[in-house]
């Protein structure tokens, strides 16, 4: 098994803020915790020292031999931070030098999120927002009523003479990392003129822009951002689906995950426990359908246990035993106080929810390890590898899916996600869409609490050793499908498309 955790952070937030607000004292005329009054310079110097300390304690890159320069990193991370904790006045320095700093990690396992899930800094922006088409930022949403903003669709080239590239890698890639990667630019394109309360950047004054051959330069009026900001942004990201499964006039099957989430206490487990179900009531149709896709938009990750259970049913174990992906080595675990009582907690929930016996010995197993190791002085449990290459190769296994299995990909694909593309394309499926969003060999994450109380970081508990995919890589689709992933009409149209004649 790879990940059976969730790979969000907002989970046990989203409890404590829900248990904030159900408190008995007057929520409304007490102040937020973000709107208290604070030494934001001393709050970034504790909470940068508490991420660096939670990280040391706890990530397995800390004493990985395949990654010397991890703690080199994350010291200079905190050097920076507390270099900049003090000219720090405002919750705006804090937050932005804090995301900074996990920014530097270049893994998206390594995430912060605020615990007063209801805050939100002021935007500002200078009448127009541009994403990614491809390598260019073109105007994508404008003040219509501002005849000064650049029309839509025209090409970004520099502001205030820093060409767009860079300029990105300043205003976004530094606050969210991997900015080499394509998922992130697309998801974060649109920071490049929005502006949060982040002291460490400036609003530039002026920008040229190319449209119909012509080049011209527009000054920056910046401003606070409307009232139907987050519509104009929602506007602008890739759709997501509901979860179901759809059958076709023409015997085609949809299915739709948009999330992997492991929970065993939450409406997606739920949720996925009857599409698995569904899935079994009609395998033989599924098998015998002239094509089947498997929509993983949106879906940020989770556990790994939801796509070899629909693997299963699509293929069937001879199959895949027959077809196995490349064998990790082995799987290294950190052997920490608070990795331990995570996996501890995760078994309680599954316990009390009655569920799957084999989630339930994968827990109990990783526990004890752990343990072990601890008190051994070790740094690592090494746990046995259930994906160890057979002495002999596997008998052939008959073809059960008659038609084309499609996997359809977006940018949101990350962690739990891209272990489902990675079994679904060895077994047979033919990946579409656009490029998925990568991860580290760092993995399964558990949150954990910073000084103030304010945020937590996301920290991985266990490595991969010779995993065939690389670190930060991602995914690619044989079929590019172009134009809007949130239309569903246009996506299956593309898609019959794709079906042999």
């Amino acid at each position: 098994m790879k990940r059976f955790l969730t790979a969000g952070v907002a989970c046990l937030a989203m409890v404590g803020a829900t248990q904030a607000l159900a408190q008995d004292a007057p929520a409304a005329e007490a102040p937020q915790p973000m709107q208290q009054p604070r030494d934001w310079s001393a709050t970034l110097a504790r909470d940068a020292t508490a991420l660096h300390d939670i990280m040391v304690d706890s990530h397995p890159g800390v004493h990985d031999p395949l990654n010397p320069g991890f703690r080199a990193r994350l010291d200079q991370g905190l050097a920076t931070a507390l270099d900049r904790a003090r000219t720090t006045t405002d919750a705006g320095g804090w937050w932005w030098a804090l995301r900074a700093y996990v920014a530097s990690f270049e893994d998206g396992h390594v995430q912060i999120s605020m615990t007063q899930r209801d805050f939100g800094f002021p935007l500002r922006w200078p009448g127009f927002l541009t994403v990614y088409r491809g390598d260019d930022q073109v105007v994508a949403n404008r003040d219509e009523a501002d005849a000064a903003v650049p029309p839509l669709g025209a090409r970004l080239i520099d502001c205030d003479g820093v060409d767009a590239a860079t300029l990105a890698e300043r205003r976004i890639g530094q606050f969210r990392g991997r900015w080499f990667l394509e998922a992130i630019k697309t998801r974060f394109g649109d920071w490049m003129f929005l502006s949060g309360d982040n002291p460490w950047q400036t609003e530039m004054k002026s920008c040229r822009f190319e449209a119909d051959g012509a080049t011209r330069t527009y000054a920056l009026n910046w401003r606070a951002s409307p009232d139907d900001m987050n519509d104009r942004r929602m506007a602008l990201m890739p759709g997501r689906p509901e979860f179901g499964l759809k059958h076709f006039d023409d015997g085609g099957f949809w299915i739709s995950t948009p999330s992997f989430n492991g929970d065993p206490t939450g409406e997606i487990y739920a949720e996925l426990t009857a599409l698995i179900a569904d899935m079994k009531a009609k395998q033989e149709a599924l098998r015998l359908a002239p094509y089947v896709v498997l929509d993983l938009r949106g879906n940020g990750g989770g556990s790994s246990h939801w796509s070899q259970l629909m693997a299963q049913i699509l293929w069937g174990d001879d199959w895949m035993a027959a077809h196995p992906e490349p064998a990790i080595e082995a799987v290294d675990w950190r052997a920490s106080d608070g990795n331990i009582a995570e996996i501890s907690a995760f078994l309680d929930k599954l316990r009390a929810t009655n569920g799957q016996p084999e989630l339930i010995a994968w827990a109990e197993d990783a526990i004890s390890g752990m343990k072990a190791a601890k008190a051994a002085g070790q740094v690592y449990w090494r746990s046995a590898n259930d994906q160890e290459a057979a002495d002999a190769p596997p008998p052939p296994a008959p073809q059960l899916m008659a038609g084309r299995v499609y996997v359809l990909t977006d940018s949101s694909c990350g962690s739990a996600c891209l272990d489902a593309v990675d079994l679904w394309k060895t077994v047979g499926a033919v990946q579409v869409g656009r490029e998925t969003s990568a991860d580290t060999v760092y993995m399964e994450i558990r949150e954990a609490p910073l000084a103030s109380g304010l945020a937590e970081i996301a920290v991985p508990m266990k490595v991969y050793r010779g995993r065939a995919r690389g670190n930060n890589e991602p995914q690619r689709p044989q079929y590019v499908i172009e134009g809007d992933m949130g239309d569903d009409a246009g996506l299956l149209a593309s898609i019959r498309r794709l079906q042999p004649n």
